[in-house]
């Protein structure tokens, strides 16, 4: 008698025991959907912005290395030089105390946040930097919008 309620015991738990439906999979499945899209747009928002204002850090940086190319030769790459000769000895215009290692480490101009090169234009007395945005086009409003290193606050 007590294997026959034991077998009893089995069956009464077996018949307890259901899975989920179909129908409570996809209630589910959908929640989280809803959460991965709310939560990802804003993810993405925050890391479009941060491209945006690491560019705007780029270009202080860039002018902080420019200036100091300034004070060893006298004057900004002209545009015909252009960022290159932050990297190599520029021909042209003469820089008497040009430093023989360049004035990046790793011999590249760094790109702006968005991974464009920089548009430099300059007469050799002053520079203006610019990076198109996210966008990669002219204009622009919001984080699509051109940021110029003579606008920067």
């Amino acid at each position: 008698m007590p294997e026959n309620r034991v077998n009893r015991d089995n069956n009464a738990i077996a018949m307890n025991q259901r899975g989920f439906t179909l129908l409570e999979m996809m209630i589910v499945v959908a929640v989280i959907a809803l959460i991965m899209g709310l939560v990802g747009t804003n993810v993405m928002s925050r890391f479009q912005k941060a491209k945006y204002e690491s560019t705007k850090l780029q270009m202080k940086q860039l002018g902080v290395v420019l200036d100091n190319f300034k004070l060893d030769c006298g004057f900004y790459p002209t545009q015909d030089q252009g960022l290159d000769a932050l990297i190599k000895k520029p021909g042209g215009r003469e820089c008497k105390n040009y430093d023989p290692s360049g004035y990046f480490r790793e011999n590249k101009v760094p790109n702006d946040g968005f991974g464009n090169p920089f548009i430099y234009e300059s007469d050799g007395n002053k520079f203006v930097l610019k990076s198109l945005g996210n966008d990669a086009k002219e204009g622009g409003s919001g984080l699509d919008k051109d940021i110029k290193s003579d606008e920067l606050d």
